[in-house]
C-alpha cells in the first residue's frame, strides 16, 4: 500500500466547515430578511409602493416616511413610556431575583430546593393562561384617583411593571442560583468570621462577585422587557400610558392603512435595542451561556 504524501491536501473536513458556514449564512440571512424588507418598505413612499406594488424595485427613496411617524405617531412620548415601564421592571426584577437566589443558593434551610423548584416551574407556565385572572383582579383592585385616573390597578404602570417582575423573576433567580453556587464558600465563611451579617455577606461580597450575571441579565432584560407587546397592551388601555411597540399601532389610520410609514415606525423602535445589543454584545453572550458550566 502507498502511504499517502504529508504534504496531501485533507478536503473533507474543509468542505463540511465549508457547508456549515453557508447553512450559518443562509440561516442569518433568512432572520434578516424581514427586517431588511421593512426597512426597504420604510425609504419609499406610499405613492410609489400603491403604484408598483410592494415587490417592485422602483424608487424613489428618502426619510420622509420616518420623520411622518415620529411626529405623527408622537413617538417621543411613547418612548418615554417605554423607559418608565422597563427600568423599574429591570432593577426591580433583579433586586429580588439576587435576594432570592442568594438565600437559596449560600443557606442550607429546609424548604430552599423546593422553593428553587418553585421558581423554575414558574418559567414553563405561558403567561398569558393568567391573562384573565390578573385582568379581573387588577380591575376590582381600588386605588385613589390621585395615582390611578380609573380608581383601580388598571390603566397604570404599576400593574404592567408588577407582572413584568412576577414573570421574569423565576428565570432570573434561576440563573443568579446556579452562579452564586459557583463562588467558593470560603468567602461568606471568613465574612462571617469577620463578624460580617447576612445583609453585608450579600452585598459587600457576592453581590459584587455576580456582576458579569448581573450585567448579563440586564442586558438580556432590557431587550425583553422593552420589546413585549401584550401585557401593556391588556393592562393600559389609555393611548397616552402605552409603550412604543404597542403605541405603534396608533399609526393605523380609521380608512386609510399607510404601511409604509408603519414599517418606518417599526423601525424606529428596532433603534434602541439594536444601541443595546452592540454596545453589550459580549454581555449578551455571556447571557447565553451563562450557567452552562457552573452549579
Amino acid at each position: 500500500m502507498t502511504p499517502v504524501p504529508a504534504t496531501a491536501p485533507v478536503r473533507g473536513p474543509r468542505r463540511r466547515h465549508a457547508g456549515t458556514h453557508l447553512f450559518l449564512a443562509a440561516m442569518a440571512l433568512m432572520w434578516l430578511a424581514p427586517l431588511l424588507w421593512t426597512l426597504y418598505a420604510a425609504l419609499r413612499p406610499k405613492a410609489v409602493t400603491d403604484k408598483y406594488g410592494y415587490w417592485s424595485l422602483h424608487g424613489p427613496f428618502g426619510l420622509g416616511n420616518f420623520a411622518t411617524a415620529w411626529t405623527q405617531g408622537r413617538m417621543s412620548a411613547y418612548f418615554g413610556n417605554s423607559l418608565l415601564i422597563t427600568v423599574p421592571s429591570v432593577v426591580l426584577t433583579l433586586a429580588l431575583a439576587s435576594m432570592t437566589a442568594f438565600g437559596v443558593s449560600r443557606f442550607r434551610w429546609r424548604f430552599n430546593i423546593t422553593l428553587l423548584v418553585l421558581f423554575t416551574a414558574g418559567n414553563m407556565l405561558p403567561p398569558q393562561v393568567l391573562a384573565a385572572p390578573l385582568f379581573e383582579m387588577f380591575k376590582h383592585t381600588p386605588l385613589p384617583y390621585s395615582v390611578s385616573s380609573s380608581g383601580t390597578l388598571l390603566d397604570t404602570y404599576y400593574a404592567v411593571i408588577a407582572v413584568e417582575t412576577a414573570f421574569q423573576l423565576g428565570f432570573c433567580t434561576f440563573v443568579l442560583a446556579n452562579y452564586m453556587k459557583a463562588l467558593p464558600a470560603a468567602l461568606t465563611e471568613a465574612a462571617l468570621v469577620d463578624g460580617a451579617s447576612v445583609w453585608q455577606q450579600f452585598s459587600r461580597v457576592i453581590l459584587p462577585l455576580s456582576r458579569p450575571a448581573l450585567a448579563a441579565l440586564a442586558t438580556l432584560q432590557v431587550v425583553w422587557l422593552y420589546n413585549d407587546y401584550f401585557w401593556p397592551l391588556l393592562f393600559i388601555h389609555d393611548g397616552d400610558r402605552l409603550p412604543v411597540t404597542t403605541g405603534i399601532t396608533n399609526l393605523q389610520g380609521q380608512f386609510l392603512l399607510d404601511y409604509n410609514m408603519i414599517a418606518a415606525g417599526a423601525t424606529i423602535t428596532v433603534i434602541p435595542t439594536l444601541v443595546v445589543y452592540l454596545a453589550l454584545q459580549r454581555h449578551f453572550v455571556a447571557g447565553l451561556t451563562l450557567g452552562a458550566d457552573k452549579g
